[in-house]
This record gives C-alpha cells, sequence and structure tokens, in this order.
C-alpha cells in the first residue's frame, strides 16, 4: 500500500481545530536529537527539577515552577518543567491559555486532545469521543504545542507497557489569570500560590465512564504522525525507533544513576584585585615605614535605586557580614591555621586573618558604636566611609582597611585592602606560605560574602539585574 505522508521541508506540524470554536491545536516537531537523547535529558531534567524549591509530584505530572508572576509590574506570566513518566497522565484541562516546549523520551510520544466545550458534553459526554484527535511523535525529538483554553489534553506511550518516558516539558503560562479561573484559584493565582495541579481541572465523571468502557488506541480516532527521518509507519522508522528504544533505556539508566550537577558562572560581579589602595584609602597612611606584603580587592555592585543610600550604613552591613556569613572554606583554613600555630603562642581566632580583629575586646574606638576599629572616617555626605582594622602579632603586624563608596545612582565599590609588616625570620616564611591561597581565595571569598550579606540587609542594594537576587 503506498504512503499517503507528505514530505515537507520545513517543520513537520499538526493542527487540530477546535470543536468548540476555540483556538486550534498546533504541534510543531523542531529537531532530531541523538539516538537515546530522549531518555537521558528526561532523567537528567528529572533529578533537577526534583531538587527545585517548588517541586509538587501530583496528579502523575510531577512539575517545578520556575518563575511565578508580577502583577505589580503587569507582568502575568508563569514559567514552569513538567515530567510525563511511561504511566502517562489523566486526561484534564487548564483555564488559560498554554504553550510548552518538550522532548519526547526515547520511545516517542502520543499526544490526544479533545475539544469539545461543556455544553456539547453536558449535552452528550460521547461529543468528547466525536472531538478526539492523536498526534504521534517520533523519539528522541524536540517539538513545541500551543492550545487555547478549555482544550481537554493526555500525553502518554504510544505502546503499552512502554518503559520510556513520554517527555519533559518547559511550560510557559502566558496570562495565569487568563480563561474561566474559579474564584478560589484566581485567589491564589494573585497570591502567587498556584502551582501546575492547582490550575489542572480533570474530567467530569460522565466522560470518565465513557472512557472506562473503551480502549483509546488510534482506530476510528483521526491521527497525525509527525517525523523526521523515515516515512512514519515505514520498516525503516520500525528499526529506528528499536534502536533508539535500546539507546534510550542504557542512557537513561546511566544518567539517572549518576548525581545531577550544574554551575553558575558569571551571575555575581567579579572580586578585582587593584595592583594598589585607592587613592584616598586609609591604608596608604599604615605601616608607611614599611611593609612586606600589599593587596586591595574592590567588588562593584551595579544597578539602580542606589539614591539616598549612606555609606556608613553599607559598611556596617559589610563588616557585620565578615562576621555572620562566614565562608566554609575560610573557617576550615582557619581551623586548620589555629591548630598548628597554637604551640607557637600565635593570635588563633575563627575568622579570616584582615578581618580578625572584629573580634577584639577593646571598646575605645568602635564603628556605629558596634565594631572595634582603629580608624575610621565618614565623608561629610556618607557617600564613603573607610575603617582600619588589624593587630600586632609576634611573627608580623597586618593593618586592613574596608572601604564603601557610592560612585553614582547605579554603582557602589566596596573594597578590602591588607598590608603585612612582618617582624622576624618566621614571619617571611608564614607569609610566603600563606600568600598565594590569601591573595586567590581567602580575601575574595570573604569580601563576596560579606557584601551579600549587605546587599540583603540594605533595600536598595540589591542590583536590578539580580546580581544578589
Amino acid at each position: 500500500m503506498a504512503s499517503t505522508a507528505e514530505p515537507v521541508a520545513t517543520f513537520p506540524h499538526a493542527r487540530i481545530r477546535s470543536h468548540a470554536g476555540g483556538l486550534p491545536v498546533e504541534v510543531f516537531l523542531i529537531a532530531q536529537l541523538g539516538h537515546g537523547a530522549g531518555d537521558r535529558m528526561f532523567a537528567e531534567a528529572m533529578a533537577r527539577q526534583r531538587a527545585h524549591p517548588r517541586f509538587i509530584d501530583e496528579l502523575d505530572e510531577p512539575s517545578a515552577k520556575l518563575a511565578g508572576t508580577d502583577f505589580d509590574k503587569g507582568d502575568a506570566t508563569a514559567l514552569y518543567t513538567f515530567a510525563v513518566g511511561p504511566q502517562g497522565h489523566p486526561f484534564h484541562r487548564h483555564a488559560g491559555h498554554r504553550v510548552f516546549t518538550a522532548v519526547t523520551g526515547s520511545g516517542g510520544a502520543l499526544l490526544r486532545f479533545s475539544t469539545a466545550s461543556d455544553a456539547q458534553i453536558a449535552a452528550d459526554p460521547r461529543s468528547f469521543l466525536d472531538a478526539l484527535h492523536h498526534i504521534r511523535l517520533p523519539p528522541d525529538s524536540l517539538f513545541t504545542v500551543r492550545f487555547g483554553d478549555g482544550a481537554w489534553h493526555q500525553f502518554v506511550a504510544p505502546q503499552a507497557g512502554s518503559r520510556h518516558p513520554v517527555f519533559f516539558a518547559l511550560s510557559c503560562h502566558t496570562d495565569e489569570l487568563g480563561g474561566p479561573l474559579p474564584e478560589a484559584e484566581r485567589a491564589r493565582v494573585l497570591g502567587g500560590e498556584a502551582n501546575l495541579a492547582s490550575l489542572t481541572e480533570l474530567l467530569p465523571e460522565p466522560v470518565r465512564a465513557l472512557l472506562a468502557e473503551r480502549r483509546l488506541d488510534d482506530a476510528g480516532i483521526p491521527t497525525v504522525a509527525l517525523a523526521f527521518d523515515a516515512v512514519p509507519g515505514s520498516r525503516k522508522e520500525q528499526l529506528c525507533a528499536s534502536v533508539r528504544g535500546v539507546l534510550g533505556r542504557i542512557r537513561g539508566m546511566v544518567s539517572g544513576a549518576r548525581p545531577a550537577a550544574g554551575f553558575i558562572d558569571g551571575r555575581r560581579p567579579r572580586v578585582v584585585a587593584l595592583p594598589a589602595p585607592p587613592a584616598g584609602s586609609l591604608l596608604h597612611g599604615e605601616l608607611a615605614q614599611g611593609f612586606d606584603h600589599q593587596d586591595t580587592f574592590v567588588l562593584s555592585v551595579r544597578g539602580n535605586g542606589f539614591h539616598g543610600l549612606r555609606a556608613s550604613r553599607i559598611l556596617g552591613d559589610v563588616l557585620d557580614g565578615f562576621l555572620q556569613h562566614r565562608p566554609a572554606g575560610v573557617s576550615a583554613l582557619m581551623k586548620l591555621r589555629n591548630v598548628l600555630v597554637r604551640p607557637l603562642r600565635l593570635r588563633t581566632s575563627p575568622l579570616g586573618c584582615p578581618v580578625s580583629s572584629l573580634l577584639s575586646a577593646q571598646r575605645d574606638h568602635l564603628f556605629l558604636d558596634r565594631f572595634p576599629v582603629l580608624a575610621q572616617r565618614t565623608g561629610e555626605t556618607d557617600r564613603d566611609a573607610q575603617v582600619v582594622l588589624g593587630a600586632d602579632d609576634r611573627h608580623l603586624v597586618f593593618r586592613s582597611c574596608v572601604g564603601v563608596t557610592i560612585v553614582s545612582d547605579d554603582r557602589i565599590d566596596i573594597s578590602l585592602g591588607t598590608r603585612v609588616r612582618c617582624s622576624n625570620a618566621f614571619g617571611h616564611v608564614y607569609l610566603a606560605l600563606i600568600d598565594h591561597v590569601h591573595r586567590e581565595y581567602v580575601a575574595p571569598a570573604m569580601l563576596r560574602m560579606a557584601v551579600e550579606n549587605a546587599a540583603e540587609r540594605t533595600d536598595g542594594l540589591v542590583a536590578s539585574d539580580g546580581l544578589f537576587a
């Protein structure tokens, strides 16, 4: 029998007209992925989805809310991930318009849609079946779907008993308040408490009873099969599907057996090392007779809404950050250092050395009536503020300067600089041993965490581009 498949030069697609006169259902195949890639992607994405703080597992459709609405800024959209496993999920619908992009598992996917209206179903539940259409998708493929509110849908594996997941999706709710939402759910949306399950409506009982009596295979149901590599139903397609299925099981099991990993680089502003303290730094007047080590690190926060902030208050929050938010790696290094130097009767402290004097018991000179310092200066307009910290030990003397400068309404510079003068030969050896780790890790890590603390505590310091969000 000759194939009726139509070759296309663009994206294979299907369009289902709405029986209720609403928006059509549109499905587009975008790309064919590597053999077994669908199962692998599903396993890895599911692991990340389960770890998300807004993960829920309901209605056989585990999901996570990645981004919610912001009605104060006129944004009614929301972004979700959701997954459909080998068992599929029940028929359901949503009040609002939906657009999602997904990757099928290595066994493909069967999409079921019925666009019968409530009035049609109430008059005759069989109208649900009259409006039912199927769309078959190939294994390991990227596709996108768009449909209006009220479209009943169910996503299942093409073959009963399949061990392959159906797909993993990224879904955009173009208007979280769209469609005929019940008042209780509308209140949940406005309160930011809605989730994929709460926005889901299951089939009415008469239709569920009807479906329990009928097997929803392709026989008698209008079906569109989309494919890339081979004509749907051909031997070539069957062979390709078999290979993809085997490789998918292997790749899925391998990916599922290892922990999901992810990294973020560039989300935070960079800590920059300066060749010398900035002009006007109090560090220029410290150990002026000579020093053996000098460094300065600066972190620039960029955003908006900085007008009216006081540098002294921000500096206080930075100093508090040194005390309350200590990098775990720096704390571990300090514990090791304290054990090693205690027999030598050197100073010990749980804080990183540049700011360890913040734990000093002296109360002769306090910044903001809280922090013990050796010197301090705040500009007349409170656009810049500095403090000097430090201590004299048996083997060396150090001075550190922590400063905040509000450069403009969209930039604030926070700096940490240190000078060290060695008192004896052991001091030179000690300094040589710690110099690299101090410059490359200890000082930058301490400065970053202290500034993040200030960003959390100071209104307006959270940059508009989310540097510390």
